[in-house]
Parts: structure tokens; C-alpha cells; sequence
């Protein structure tokens, strides 16, 4: 049996990939700051630390015998990078160092990073290509991106192998819908079940890519095993498709407000060609079929 160890793996996209590895048969880590918010509901089988991926040598502890670690915590969410910058940027750029660090003391062979299409900020032409220069326009892509550079350095200085993947705006069960800093899909979901209008930022023009979680899980998956990367490849996980904020409300029903714009790209839309060349990965879900299981799992009609 395999060992794996998911860092954030009470978040959203690390518990989706916790309980995936579970069902796969890996034995499967947890490592959170503070999986309070489930609990209750991550896998039974997966074995939970509550450690901070700052603390190198603990979670290097947890980290020996495994093949895999799949580095998926962060402070996420753009907004609250901008109104706090010093203490995402610890967490961020501090936190994957510690990682990479733990990782290649335990002798993992692998270190599967979780990044961001926010790396690319505003880009002169879509859709966007992983040989693109990075061009972040907020606190988090910068770090996401710093992340990347950690990873493409780290197999060249201490002989583990690495891949970033850069994700986009991905969405599915587990998200979590509350709080200022929300994403889109889980704010419409919260004014939708409270018969409350959906506020757009801005004048509902800004395109995003919406990803479903259980691709990303896959990728992650199929980056864990595949032979063509490991060198610090960067590598789009994104559906192929841009669709407005305007469009994904209107998915939604009911009436719409509009607040001041936010500071982000205006559009966004991978090409996943390389994922599909490197990994063998493809997306298989609809926006519109994902929306529709969301709905019917808050209970909207």
C-alpha cells in the first residue's frame, strides 16, 4: 500500500483528493491547521495531524515513507490576499518552502503542487498557455507563483521529483459558501437557499474557467503516477471553457445586484492541451450539470 500525505486535506480540493487516495487504497494522511470545519466528515480510513505546514520538522515526521505528498493548504481566496498580504504570504510562499524541505529530508519522491490560474493576472491573449509569462496582479497569484519557482528548483538541488498544478476556478461538493471571501459559486448558493439577491462584483463581464473539484482530483491523481513529469512542470487543470459571472448568475435564478469591481484579471481560460499530453487528462464535467448537483444539494429549485 502506497502512503500519501495531503497537506490542507481538510480543505475543499484536499478532502475531495483525501477520500479519492482512501477509496484507491492508498494509506492516506491528513495533515490541517484546522480541520474543524470537517471533521466530521473527512474519511474514516485517512489518518488526520493537526500540524502546521510552517513546522517543518513535524510534519516532516508524518511525511516519512511516503511516496506521495500532495501540497494542497494555503490561505486562499484573492481578496483576503490583498487586505492581508504578509500573513497569506507567510502561510503561502514560508509554508511550501517547509514542505519541499520536509519532503526532501523524509525522501519522498514526489511533491504534487496545488496552484493557481491566478498566476497569469491579465493576459494580452486567451486562452491561456503554461508559456506565457506569469503576470499576477494580486497578493495570491504572486505567491502561487512563487510556490511554482520552489518546485521547479527543488528537484534540480535535492533530487525529489515536482509538478505544479495550476487550477482554475474550481467548484463542487464541499465547497465552503460562507464568509466575505467566498468564492462566486458558493456566494450565489448562499443568497439563493436564503431568497436573498446575488451580488455580482462589478458589471458581470469578467470571464472565469469554473473546473470541477472531482477533475482536479483526477489530475491530482494522474500526476501522482504519471513517468512524463516530475522536473517542476507547470501544468493547466482547467475546464477549456470561459463563461461570464453575468452567465454563471443567471444559472442560479432569481435577482441580481451589482457591487464595485475587485482587483483581479478580467478573464480567464486555460488551454489543456498539456495536460492531456503529460497526464492523459481531460475534463469531464459540464458547468451546467454541475450547478444543477449543487443546487439540488442546498436544496434550491
Amino acid at each position: 500500500m502506497q502512503k500519501a500525505v495531503v497537506t490542507g486535506g481538510a480543505g475543499f480540493i484536499g478532502s475531495n483528493l483525501s477520500r479519492a487516495l482512501c477509496e484507491a487504497g492508498w494509506e492516506t494522511h491528513i495533515i490541517d491547521i484546522d480541520p474543524s470545519f470537517r471533521k466530521d466528515t473527512l474519511p474514516k480510513e485517512a489518518k488526520l495531524h493537526v500540524l502546521d505546514v510552517r513546522s517543518t520538522n513535524d510534519i516532516q515526521k508524518v511525511f516519512e515513507g511516503a511516496d506521495i505528498v500532495f501540497h494542497t493548504a494555503a490561505v486562499p481566496r484573492v481578496p483576503y490576499s490583498v487586505e492581508h498580504p504578509v500573513e497569506t504570504t507567510d502561510h503561502n510562499i514560508t509554508g511550501t518552502v517547509s514542505v519541499l524541505a520536509a519532503s526532501a529530508r523524509a525522501k519522498v519522491r514526489r511533491v504534487v503542487y496545488s496552484s493557481s490560474g491566478s498566476a497569469y493576472g491579465d493576459q494580452k491573449t486567451l486562452p491561456l498557455l503554461e508559456t506565457f509569462p506569469a503576470n499576477p496582479v494580486n497578493p495570491y497569484g504572486l505567491q502561487k507563483y512563487v510556490g511554482e519557482l520552489f518546485m521547479k528548483m527543488w528537484p534540480q538541488i535535492y533530487s525529489i521529483e515536482t509538478v505544479s498544478l495550476r487550477y482554475f476556478n474550481v467548484y463542487g461538493s464541499g465547497l465552503d459558501p460562507n464568509g466575505p471571501y467566498a468564492l462566486a459559486i458558493g456566494r450565489f448558493l448562499t443568497a439563493r437557499k436564503n431568497n436573498e439577491p446575488i451580488t455580482i462584483f462589478g458589471d458581470g463581464t469578467v470571464t472565469r474557467d469554473f473546473t470541477h473539484v472531482r477533475d482536479v482530483v483526477r489530475a491530482n491523481m494522474l500526476a501522482a503516477e504519471s513517468i512524463k513529469v516530475g522536473r517542476g512542470e507547470v501544468i493547466n487543470i482547467g475546464a477549456g471553457r470561459n463563461v461570464s459571472i453575468q452567465a454563471l448568475a443567471e444559472m442560479f435564478g432569481g435577482p441580481i445586484t451589482y457591487g464595485p469591481p475587485r482587483i483581479e484579471a478580467h478573464d480567464s481560460l486555460s488551454d489543456n492541451k498539456k495536460a492531456k499530453e503529460l497526464l492523459g487528462w481531460e475534463p469531464t464535467a459540464k458547468l451546467e450539470d454541475g450547478i444543477a448537483e449543487l443546487k439540488k444539494e442546498f436544496g434550491i429549485t
